[in-house]
Formats: C-alpha cells, sequence, structure tokens
C-alpha cells in the first residue's frame, strides 16, 4: 500500500486574488438575462397547471408544488 499526500495550497498573490474579483464583478454587473417570451411562459404555465391537475389524486403535495411554481410565473 502506498499512501499519498495531496497539497493543496494556493499559491495565489494578492494582485490575481484581485484580478479575479474584478473578473468576478464584470460578469455580474454584465451578466445578460435571457428573454422569455410571454407565449412561452403561458404555455409553461399552462403545462404546470396541467401536470397539477394530472397528479392531484394519488399525490395532492405534488399537486400543490406544481401549482406554487405556476403562479410564481
Amino acid at each position: 500500500m502506498s499512501a499519498t499526500t495531496y497539497n493543496t495550497f494556493a499559491e495565489t498573490g494578492y494582485f490575481a486574488n484581485i484580478a479575479t474579483a474584478a473578473r468576478q464583478l464584470f460578469a455580474a454587473v454584465f451578466a445578460v438575462q435571457p428573454v422569455v417570451s410571454q407565449r412561452n411562459k403561458e404555455e409553461t404555465i399552462w403545462w404546470l397547471n396541467s401536470l397539477a391537475n394530472d397528479c392531484e389524486l394519488h399525490s395532492p403535495s405534488l399537486s400543490a408544488e406544481l401549482r406554487y411554481f405556476a403562479s410564481r410565473g
């Protein structure tokens, strides 16, 4: 049997940390939200309500959760 040891020490310096933080800030500020059409949103709500109706008898809690997701839009 051999024993293997791993060193997981971060060798980054101060300026590398600043650069990483700047990249993350830039990505967060300029992130683009996906555009969802109104028709697609309505179809998704209809589909979730349809699933909720299908499982109402055998799983009422799942049905309630699906209706909750549909109400969030």
